[in-house]
């Protein structure tokens, strides 16, 4: 071995060289080494054994999934319910009291033939039932079922099809999926006929504009005659749309407004209430340990306590309306607000608060200008971001009594019946959010600047 081979180190020298340098790098805590498995292995477990305490195997088996497709339906859909009855000898159409077809309906898809049958389509000739006083012909897809009447149940004459199946009570039943179905019973024929949109959404069938295309009325509006004598058509027309018997566009619009209302002004007084007490939780700006505490305890508590709880007790205080959501609101955002605005005090820096001081200015001159510069930014920021966060809240709170457009949601949602009802609200509340969203952005944008 050669001198110059001698005098390089070896690996083992290598390495303990570069331990000795670095012995954080080599010689780590245990934690630091297996934490990251440790974390993960827990999260595995922990997600097995939420799975076994809330019974998700169960809840997926036992779900009644279908219904997600049938609301989801009923969202963008209606229904025309029919009922077709042999009487004398002929088949009489039925429709429910208050049908979205009118007091007087008579739907194109139902033909009364010239031989004293009826047919009505479902999804067009692919999908029909044609009846008369003791037979039904079901067609479905271009194959056709001859079903007898007049006994105990329905019979099939010949072969069922598979898409034919009879019920729990032996009346049979044809799905045509999205489009509707038929149920044929002894006596009669139920049909439900499913077209997209929204019944009725502009004028119900007690308004004189009904029934007519969007063209006849907007002519009667712009130069028709007067429907009802000494009233314009176009007052008319508003009146008959804002005071839609079906869809309430009136009372919901209302409700919508009191809902952002309420959102408002339980957020702006909250504001103005958390703000100078925040300035008494600051240990920087008022350095009194026990007013600091009091105070900070204060904001946990209304924390604490959710914002649709302070509803149910406002409730009970002033009774179902706007003022009870607007004090659940305002107490939660004195605790909310409070607790951001000492937190942001507290961040400041001092320096400017000192560079102020030191000119001999008064207390108050020091906290308007050595303090509000820096904290405007915040204060904006968060206000406006707890005023976008209400107006969902408030919805939610409105559902217990709290007023505003909850209230007409959750009324419409337990119908069970109403769910057109339900989105259409629904998506008035997202374009209301939308619109929250794209000002706040804005005024933050004028009043902070915006961030690059």
């Amino acid at each position: 071995m050669t001198d110059a081979a001698m005098s390089q180190p070896t690996l083992s020298q290598a390495a303990q060289s570069y331990e000795e340098r670095f012995p954080e790098a080599f010689h780590q805590p245990f934690w630091r080494r297996f934490g990251p498995v440790i974390f993960f292995l827990g999260m595995v477990l922990y997600l097995f054994y939420a799975t076994w305490f809330f019974d998700v195997g169960n809840v997926i088996r036992s779900g009644h999934w279908e219904r997600a497709g049938l609301f989801l339906s009923d969202w963008i859909s209606w229904n025309a319910p029919t009922e077709f009855r042999t009487s004398g000898g002929t088949v009489t159409p039925r429709y429910p009291k208050f049908s979205p077809l009118g007091d007087d309906p008579h739907p194109d898809w139902v033909i009364v033939n010239g031989d004293g049958t009826t047919t009505i389509e479902v999804t067009g000739k692919a999908g029909s039932v044609t009846m008369s006083a003791t037979d039904a012909y079901v067609t479905k897809d271009g194959q056709t079922a001859h079903v007898k009447l007049g006994g105990d149940n329905p019979v099939v004459v010949g072969q069922a099809p598979a898409w034919l199946t009879p019920d729990d009570d032996g009346d049979l039943v044809a799905d045509y999926g999205f489009t509707g179905q038929i149920l044929v019973e002894n006596d009669r024929v139920k049909v439900n006929k499913r077209f997209l949109g929204w019944p009725n959404f502009v004028f119900d069938t007690d308004s004189k504009f009904f029934g007519k295309s969007a063209g006849e009325d907007i002519h009667l509006i712009v130069a028709g005659p007067d429907l009802v004598k000494g009233t314009p058509n176009w007052s008319l027309a508003f009146d008959n749309f804002w005071n839609n018997g079906e869809w309430q566009h009136g009372d919901v619009l209302t409700k919508l407004l009191q809902t952002i209302v309420m959102a408002f002004l339980g957020t702006f007084f909250g504001a103005l209430v958390a703000l100078p007490l925040s300035f008494l939780a600051a240990r920087n700006i008022t350095p009194n340990a026990v007013v600091n505490h009091v105070l900070k305890r204060l904001y946990d508590f209304l924390r604490s306590m959710d914002m649709l709880i302070w509803a149910l007790f406002f409730t009970r205080a002033f009774g179902p309306g706007p003022l009870a959501g607007s004090s659940a609101i305002f107490l939660t955002e004195v605790g909310t607000l409070g607790k951001i605005y000492a937190e942001g005090l507290e961040n400041l820096d001092d320096k400017e608060r000192e560079g102020v001081t030191s000119t001999g200015a008064h207390p108050v001159a020091v906290q308007r200008y050595g303090v509000v510069p820096q904290i405007v930014p915040v204060l904006v920021s968060q206000t406006i971001y707890q005023w976008e966060s209400n107006t969902r809240g408030a919805t939610i709170i409105g559902a217990v009594g709290a007023g505003g457009i909850g209230l007409k949601l959750w009324e419409a949602m337990l119908t069970n019946d109403n769910w057109q009802n339900v989105a259409y609200m629904v998506l008035l509340i997202l374009i209301t959010i939308f619109c929250f969203d794209f000002f706040s952005n804005a005024i933050r944008s004028r009043l902070i600047g915006r961030t690059r």
